[in-house]
């Protein structure tokens, strides 16, 4: 079997930025250690906003400027940077919270039978909920897990619950 690991918006804005917590915080460490002894591919996604983002719907909703293409909090966050050198990865860049491009890519590059694909990052109750959701969809057949500790939500208990959404969806859910 084909490892993959999908590092879901593991950027500054979110670690300890624009919309950082002190669990996304928390969880980095974790985050390093799984990618450095991660052997198999990986792709980062990176929750990709412009200029007009309070124009947009999410906006809108969620009037915080974060992840604006091509500034610091857009960028990786530097432990997580570190620990992917040398490792075979590609980037992602979305503009919602679930990426409705990864799966095609992951089509297009290996065999859903004979690949398992494992997510971690942030945040669980929105981003690595809904890339998790739309990998199942694409591969039911598919083993799909989560690494728990590896992974914050916007608060403790939409992180929790999160976590049940994904195992009453047949995603695995591990490191708790």
């Amino acid at each position: 079997m084909k490892k993959i690991l999908i590092v879901v918006d593991m950027q500054n804005d979110f670690v300890d930025g624009a919309l950082g917590t002190k669990e996304a915080v928390g969880i980095t460490g974790n985050v390093t250690n799984k990618i450095e002894s991660f052997d198999g591919d990986i792709f980062v996604t990176l929750d990709t906003h412009y200029e007009n983002y309070s124009e947009t719907s999410e906006g809108k909703n969620l009037p915080v400027p974060h992840c604006i293409k091509n500034t610091a909090g857009w960028d990786l966050n530097p432990d997580v940077k570190k620990a992917l050198e040398g490792k075979n990865y590609t980037k992602v860049e979305k503009i919602t919270f679930g990426s409705i491009t990864l799966p095609d890519l992951i089509k297009s590059k290996y065999n859903p039978d004979e690949i398992e694909i494992e997510l971690i990052g942030l945040c669980t109750d929105i981003c690595v909920v809904s890339n998790a959701l739309l990998l199942k969809a694409s591969f039911p057949e598919t083993k799909i897990s989560v690494c728990a500790d590896c992974c914050a939500g916007v608060t403790v208990s939409s992180h929790e619950a999160a976590l049940t959404t994904m195992k009453m969806c047949q995603i695995n859910v591990t490191g708790e």
